[in-house]
């Protein structure tokens, strides 16, 4: 584990974290700076720094799993669409240095600037509640 990895800390469980769902390769948890309700992140268990650090059936897997978790996610909050991110590198405004997938909730009054709404801090009950909510419509097996 890199020094100081959040999401190997939160794959770990040394740090808490609204999880979804989990299986060996993967941990779906909810976005603790959500740009909408529902932002949830896809999130590989083994520690790599970008996609172009994965092996390409890992890559693979990871993006077979976004319809299904879309899905769920947009079912769960009533969303109007959703928007998949995945960034690399601190020039494409990736933060945290582990390969995350963001599924973000839209909203068709979200965004009357067209603007990315802005982040916020989301309380731990909520983002539990809607942890919640997400997996009742999930149906990765």
């Amino acid at each position: 584990m890199p020094k100081q990895c959040i999401f190997c800390s939160i794959v770990a469980k040394k740090l808490p974290s609204a999880e979804v769902y989990r299986d060996s390769d993967f941990i779906i948890i909810m976005d603790k700076y959500p740009i909408n309700t529902g932002h949830t992140l896809v999130v590989p268990t083994k520690h790599y720094d970008t996609l172009l650090h994965m092996p390409p059936d890992e890559v693979g897997k990871l993006y077979a799993l976004i319809p299904g978790i879309a899905r769920a996610v947009v079912s769960a909050v009533g969303a109007d669409g959703f928007n998949v991110g995945q960034n690399n590198g601190i020039a494409a405004n990736q933060i945290v240095p582990h390969v995350h997938v963001h599924i973000v909730p839209r909203f068709i009054d979200d965004s009357p600037d067209g603007k990315w709404p802005a982040r916020r801090v989301a309380p731990p009950e909520e983002l539990d509640e809607l942890a919640s909510k997400i997996r009742l419509k999930m149906n990765l097996h």
